[in-house]
């Protein structure tokens, strides 16, 4: 990994581990919401590759666009200026360091709570200049992206055969839901010449501890995912569509039948990439265990039981490459 701990020659950054360039893949699974058989692929794709992009949203695009320039109008500032609605805690506004264990990369960002009601002191400071206009241009999308995961949560609980069709949205729509909302940001990094051909890593890899994450982003070709096998592929961007990621508490709700996908995103040297991503997490006290709905007849769990509240504080002590699951797997204690 390449990163950056203030704007100097890459030969200055403190750790390197290039990766080679990697062609765009054409496979990601493509889910129109107005599908009869939105649900089955759903299924397929979380099984598959646990990720999906979604067309026919019913996001509008207004939305969509408000809040992309609002966000670059911040991230445009003086650094002086970002810099008074920071560092992170984990709300606001952060630079270069990615939690507080060590990972570092090519990006700034704003990490803001998904419940308008709760807005760290931070926060407010990026709210400052136009206060209304970006504070509702946030209300706005969440508020829409929000009803397309649930509906999307929805069909899932259908294509797995669970009664209760809003056993996996609830968590979301829950007043005390624990879902929060990232702004990234990833400036051009021209300095990648002097790498010959390899990248600079933006966002390290990783999986998403919540149950889903909604990512929208620019036309920049930047984000990449871990196959099944290993290999690494770069996921084609579209601006105007959104990418369904499975979370880490899903595949433990599926009992390993999702897999939460291993992500990272890589700097460009010419082009900056700016995304949004809502991260759908359930309320501290919920217990996650395997839904028994899709456990079949003699099947026992993976994983032991835990509150989000227990994994959230095991994640956030890791290291973002970290098989945050492990720890929480039954198979790990018997090996012990």
């Amino acid at each position: 990994m390449v990163v950056q701990s203030q704007p100097a020659a890459l030969d200055h950054f403190p750790l390197i581990k290039a990766c080679k360039p990697i062609n765009m893949f054409s496979g990601i699974p493509v889910v129109d919401l107005s599908d009869p058989d939105a649900k089955s692929l759903i299924i397929k794709a979380c099984e598959e590759y646990g990720l999906f992009k979604v067309v026919n949203h019913g996001v509008p695009l207004e939305f969509i666009t408000t809040l992309e320039a609002q966000a670059l109008k911040f991230f445009n500032l003086p650094q002086s200026e970002k810099d008074r609605a920071g560092p992170a805690d984990p709300f606001g506004y952060g630079s270069k360091r990615i939690g507080p264990n060590g990972d570092v990369g090519w990006i700034e960002y704003i990490l803001l709570n998904a419940n308008p009601e709760i807005i760290s002191h931070k926060s407010l400071s990026i709210f400052k200049n136009n206060p209304e206009i970006f504070r509702s241009a946030v209300e706005d999308y969440l508020s829409a992206v929000k009803i397309m995961t649930c509906e999307v949560l929805e069909m899932m609980a259908d294509g797995l055969g669970i009664d209760q069709r809003n056993a996996l949205s609830k968590l979301l729509r829950n007043e005390k839901s624990d879902s929060c909302f990232r702004l990234n940001y990833y400036p051009p990094c021209p300095d990648l010449q002097t790498l010959s051909g390899r990248n600079v890593i933006g966002f390290g890899e990783h999986t998403d501890p919540q149950i889903i994450s909604v990512l929208r982003s620019n036309n920049t070709a930047s984000l990449q995912i871990s196959l099944k096998d290993g290999t690494w592929v770069s996921v084609p961007p579209d601006q105007t569509s959104f990418f369904f990621n499975v979370g880490d508490c899903l595949q433990v709700m599926t009992n390993g039948r999702f897999k939460s996908v291993k992500h990272r995103v890589l700097a460009d040297t010419e082009r900056s990439r700016i995304s949004m991503i809502y991260f759908g997490g359930p309320p501290l006290s919920e217990k996650i265990t395997p839904l028994a709905a899709v456990m079949a007849e003699g099947e026992e769990s993976l994983y032991k039981e835990f509150m989000w509240s227990e994994y959230r504080s095991s994640a956030y002590k890791s290291r973002l490459a970290d098989n945050r699951l492990r720890l929480f797997e039954k198979s790990f204690w018997q090996c012990q």
